[in-house]
């Protein structure tokens, strides 16, 4: 069913609209001498008012042809010929709507001048589909502009939340179920170190939720996280995992998306000093070049290599990236030399002076 008759004040101002044609049809009615004014008004405004529900057709043509879908040969072709069907119904109607005014009130209708009022009515019917199905058009292309806003709006709302999603599970449930464990332990034989672990590890949520909210954060904030995720795995690796962090002091100010290295971290962690009696070391280091920013994670691995490139967190970074930078966005991966190394190749930009996110 067309919008229009589902709602009876938008079909009011629709008729509304019509006055003005019929208005006019009665006037050339009358100046070409085929019937009195009186006789003239009397035969337009009802056969308008026909014709304007004849013409509510032009919707059902813009959305069998919708703009944008086809060139405009394709579009023009069905509305001229529905155009030119409709006036020669309507033709038909006014000629029947003639004869009853002629029954009733002989003289006043402009039955009398068929054949020659076809010169009149079926070019004054086909104009009127035309403008008609041109407003339908206009109003199929703004309702298809709001869709697609609507859409994209959707989407972007459910992407975020999915990424929000993404990111809170990013936390690895054996990272928090080991450090739990550590903490336990370290409660009888050294409760100043479990303290330390509880402070850390909170303040590591805390930070999470709070940067994950965001849509950027500096560099600076990223590699914080990242310390204090390591500070805390620390506790629980002793001497065998260390760290290093080298940043210049250009890139901290860069805007980073939040929790993109952690997957890395994990990563770093799970596939790499977890897997070596003797640990290692996990370097972190960012530098600029020129308008682009690189973030370079390295970490040992054993000498059978390291799952960690085909990792669901690198995945998920790889993912991140595509949707926020697309094409513009690089991520490499690959284990030589006895390490496993992960570079991000970014769009450098600065954060505001008032702060990322």
């Amino acid at each position: 069913m067309h919008p229009i008759l589902k709602d009876p004040r938008a079909l009011a101002l629709y008729l509304l609209a019509w006055v003005a044609p019929a208005l006019t049809l009665a006037a050339l009615i009358e100046t070409t001498g085929k019937a009195p004014w009186g006789g003239a008004v009397l035969f337009a405004i009802p056969a308008t008012v026909v014709y304007a529900f004849m013409s509510l057709a032009a919707w059902y043509v813009a959305r069998a042809f919708p703009p944008g879908s086809s060139g405009l040969p394709r579009v023009l072709a069905p509305v001229l010929a529905a155009a030119c069907l409709s006036a020669a119904l309507w033709v038909g109607v006014c000629y029947v709507w003639a004869s009853v005014i002629e029954s009733v009130a002989p003289g006043m209708a402009p039955r009398q001048g068929y054949p020659a009022s076809l010169a009149l009515l079926l070019p004054f019917g086909v104009g009127l589909f035309i403008i008609a199905a041109a407003v339908h058009y206009l109003v199929a292309t703004y309702d298809a502009a709001r869709r697609r806003e609507r859409e994209a709006l959707e989407l972007q709302v459910l992407a975020r939340d999915a990424e929000l999603k993404a990111l809170r599970a990013q936390v690895d449930p054996h990272f928090l179920f080991n450090s739990l464990n550590s903490i336990s332990a370290l409660t009888a034989s050294d409760p100043a170190a479990a303290r330390a672990m509880t402070v850390l590890l909170a303040d590591f949520f805390r930070l999470s939720l709070r940067y994950g909210a965001l849509e950027m954060i500096t560099l600076e904030q990223e590699l914080a996280l990242a310390g204090n995720f390591l500070a805390i795995e620390k506790v629980r690796f002793g001497r065998r995992l260390a760290s290093a962090t080298e940043a210049a002091v250009g890139t901290l100010g860069a805007l980073v998306p939040p929790l993109i290295l952690q997957p890395l971290m994990e990563n770093a962690v799970t596939h790499g000093i977890a897997r070596i009696p003797e640990g290692g070391s996990i370097l972190l280091t960012g530098e600029r070049l020129g308008s682009r920013i690189r973030i370079t994670v390295a970490n040992p691995v054993d000498d059978a290599g390291s799952p960690a490139g085909q990792g669901r967190g690198l995945a998920i970074v790889r993912g991140r990236l595509q949707r926020i930078y697309g094409a513009d966005a690089r991520v490499t991966a690959g284990a030589a030399g006895g390490k496993f190394t992960v570079v991000l190749d970014l769009p450098y930009t600065a954060a505001p002076p008032d702060g990322a996110g």
